[in-house]
């Protein structure tokens, strides 16, 4: 995850703070609030590791395929990611 997760607790915070200020919402438990806004926050921003790991299982296992027809492992890397995202739906 590029961020810690000191740093996205303070964003949630943050957010519910703005959000209550803003009335967009309201809340006698902000902590509560605060929580699960940070849970959702490090669910989402671990996404990206879950599909580098995914990356790096199929890319293991055509190791020795992309040996032998010169793929390079970055490029090869960045293509599945790519595909993988699709796949997920993700925003990376």
């Amino acid at each position: 995850m590029i961020f810690s997760k000191d740093y996205v607790g303070y964003l949630a915070r943050q957010t519910v703070k703005h959000l209550v200020a803003e009335k967009m919402i309201h809340t006698d438990k902000p902590a509560l609030v605060n929580e699960r806004v940070a849970a959702g926050m490090v669910e989402e921003l671990a996404l990206e590791d879950r599909i580098n790991d995914e990356v790096r299982v199929i890319l293991e296992a055509f190791q020795d395929d992309m040996r032998k027809t010169g793929a390079s492992y970055p490029e090869m890397f960045k293509k599945v990611k790519n595909e993988l995202a699709r796949k997920y739906k993700a925003v990376l």
